[in-house]
């Protein structure tokens, strides 16, 4: 994890079509929902750029959510909950989701929210196992 940032980034085992396969499979295993899936690299292609390939994820579960947001209203900058998937140069897959302790401070959140801001990389886990 970058400290400053408050971003954790893991390498996927796998490529990235599975991998992406893969994390929206486990997002719909959770009964979460998948608000968006973003393809950066096609949105940079149609304004004629080249872009490796990116992908942003946004998912959540608006009743946990709202919990969150009813303590912070902030919050909501930081919601629904994300993950980013990219390949790099070498070709190697990965992934990044927000730190929920990280979050969690920003927002000055409770402990019993942690598991909410939490569940991006409780997919992630189970996603590239």
């Amino acid at each position: 994890m970058s400290e400053a940032s408050g971003i954790t980034r893991s390498a996927s085992r796998h490529g990235y079509a599975e991998t992406a396969a893969r994390l929206r499979s486990e997002i719909e295993r959770r009964q979460l929902t998948l608000f968006a899936s973003i393809d950066q690299r096609l949105e940079a292609e149609r304004a004629r750029l080249r872009l490796r390939p990116t992908t942003l994820l946004i998912f959540g579960s608006p009743a946990a959510g709202s919990r969150v947001m009813e303590v912070s209203p902030e919050a909501a900058i930081d919601l629904p909950l994300k993950i980013l998937i990219w390949q790099d140069e070498m070709e190697q897959v990965w992934v990044a989701v927000n730190d929920a302790s990280y979050l969690q401070r920003r927002h000055a959140l409770p402990d019993d929210l942690l598991p909410v801001l939490g569940a991006a990389q409780a997919v992630v886990d189970a996603a590239l196992a």
